[in-house]
């Protein structure tokens, strides 16, 4: 009798492990098919896009109301996204006519890499020079980036430890955006390319003054640090684009997080990691989170939840999350991953994403610029898409593949 009772216990576990695997599997086919749609999607839409966007500027966004595509010059700090979007649908698609594309934007690009006015350099050469080298393997283009990592530690001052985001002006002496930490990644790789220390120590000096000023007792992140550039002591905590000074700008919140992944992907330095898994802690507990994880554009806005959300706060959180998966185990890791999972899953829904020819040419829809400025309200985003597409490829390398081998 027992050894009967052995058996069915046996053959019961046998059925419970095939019938989990088998529904793991049917997962993965659907994001396998998801991932496939977006790409083809966004090929279809990027082509369009370049073909909206005269040859010497760059999208910037789409008012959708008076269909008016939105262009800027390439020093706007924005203007890295567009072709790192196209290099990342290449890679996907091996798509000629994309990559053609992609690397026509890049010719008005390159001059930037001796771009000065303001800290971007990172979004604005990394993404798009750093992914077109990645991708190809073209010498030239890693010393564009080269040159672009000589340039950004120009904005370096010794007297606060960290890169002076904006130039001073009437409301801020020196001010460092949590923004800034996302540039950071051009100075680690840079410094890793060439065998150069200096620029992955001003990366770390810049990472540990924004970890000791920027965040509050619960992980949560203000926008603005003003420094008196004299004494290197804080002159202020303000906000130039979230709700109010103590609030929690949403975005800032997802640039914070991945900025200091990036920081422990170069170092190893333990301290970053565990910054960035109490910055998570802080994103997915809070009792503003939506229910489909695309966050409003403030999380202390007094409107919600009648107010926007932030479909770019959401790619980059779920880009993020899907890194803090690499770095963690167990219910951890599954939390990470199923969170960005399920953002990935709500932004491929009509309500976030364009359809075929519908805004332009972007793929997504319903981001948010500056609500205090009134400056791209919920309209399309070239970097909302940039983070959307490099959510899906980190999903499709680093837990689909695995999943299938």
């Amino acid at each position: 009798m027992r050894s009967i009772t052995i058996i069915k216990a046996a053959l019961l576990f046998t059925f419970v492990c095939v019938s989990t695997i088998n529904f793991a599997q049917k997962k993965d086919k659907e994001m396998e098919k998801l991932i496939e749609e977006n790409f083809l999607l966004a090929a279809e839409q990027y082509k369009l896009l370049g073909k909206n966007t005269p040859s010497n500027v760059m999208p910037r966004n789409y008012i959708g109301i008076e269909k008016k595509l939105v262009t800027s010059n390439t020093s706007w700090w924005t203007s890295g996204f567009f072709p790192g979007s196209l290099w990342y649908i290449y890679e996907q698609t091996k798509d000629t006519a994309i990559k053609a594309e992609a690397e026509r934007r890049l010719g008005i690009l390159e001059k930037e890499k001796y771009h000065t006015k303001d800290h971007d350099l990172g979004f604005m050469i990394y993404c798009s020079f750093g992914n077109a080298y990645r991708i190809t393997g073209n010498k030239a283009y890693k010393e564009v980036a080269f040159t672009a990592a000589e340039t950004l530690i120009k904005r370096y001052r010794p007297s606060i430890n960290a890169i002076q985001s904006w130039d001073s002006n009437a409301k801020f002496k020196c001010p460092v955006i949590i923004d800034n930490m996302m540039n950071l990644e051009l100075l680690c790789w840079a410094s890793d390319q060439q065998r150069e220390p200096k620029y992955k120590v001003i990366a770390i000096d810049h990472a540990n003054t924004t970890l000791k000023n920027h965040y509050r007792p619960d992980f949560s992140s203000y926008h603005v640090v003003d420094f008196n550039l004299e004494t290197g002591e804080v002159a202020a905590k303000k906000t130039a684009q979230g709700f109010s000074d103590e609030s929690v700008w949403s975005r800032g919140q997802s640039w914070g997080l991945y900025g200091f992944l990036i920081m422990y992907r170069f170092t190893k330095e333990p301290t970053y990691l565990q910054q960035a898994k109490n910055i998570a802690g802080f994103i997915l507990d809070h009792p503003s989170l939506p229910k489909d994880n695309v966050p409003y554009w403030d999380f202390n806005s007094t409107d919600i939840p009648n107010t926007y959300r932030d479909v770019s706060a959401a790619a980059i959180l779920a880009s993020a999350l899907l890194e803090l998966g690499q770095y963690t185990d167990g219910k951890e890791k599954e939390v990470n991953v199923k969170t960005a999972k399920k953002i990935l899953k709500s932004l491929s829904t009509a309500k976030y994403r364009n359809k075929p020819g519908q805004n332009g040419g972007f793929i997504l829809k319903h981001s948010v610029g500056s609500v205090p400025h009134q400056s791209e309200v919920d309209v399309p985003l070239t970097y909302a898409d940039y983070y959307f597409l490099e959510a899906l490829i980190r999903y499709k390398n680093w837990y689909l593949q695995a999943a299938q081998n």
